[in-house]
């Protein structure tokens, strides 16, 4: 479960605060996102703004509309990476972001229990050191 009281290692920095390289990223994820708040991942990142600017664009790029799926199939996706990876923060943040894209709570189940399914079998192919069949190799 997710510690929602935990402090961030070097606190966060408020836009009041922020540099003119850290306020224009910032502003762009404002301006992207349709939004008049920062939220603390970006807050915390800020330390480094080279990071902030690499990670931000990263996102915009990827997670931004356009290319092959669609804005509700990107979010379950990270969705199910954040839940395997236990990232409390992640999991908060893109489960309000699949539920803005149309995330149902059965979609949310099913999303569930298909990754808890593939966490089981990784593993068991895993430990088993299950050789890869000649006609699943490219």
């Amino acid at each position: 479960m997710y510690e929602h009281n935990i402090m961030a290692t070097y606190g966060l920095i408020e836009y009041a605060d922020a540099s003119p390289e850290v306020r224009a990223v910032y502003d762009d994820i404002m301006r992207t996102r349709k939004v008049d708040w920062i939220n603390n991942f970006w807050k915390s990142l800020a330390h480094d703004p080279a990071t902030l600017r690499r990670a931000w664009e990263s996102i915009r790029q990827i997670m931004g509309p356009g290319g092959a799926l669609d804005p509700l199939t990107k979010e379950l996706i990270y969705l199910a990476v954040s839940t395997t990876n236990q990232c409390g923060y992640c999991i908060a943040s893109h489960t309000a972001a699949a539920r803005n894209a149309g995330m149902t709570p059965e979609m949310f189940g099913e999303l569930m229990a298909v990754v808890g399914m593939a966490n089981e079998t990784n593993r068991l192919a895993s430990g088993y050191q299950v050789p890869v069949d000649d006609r699943f190799k490219v």
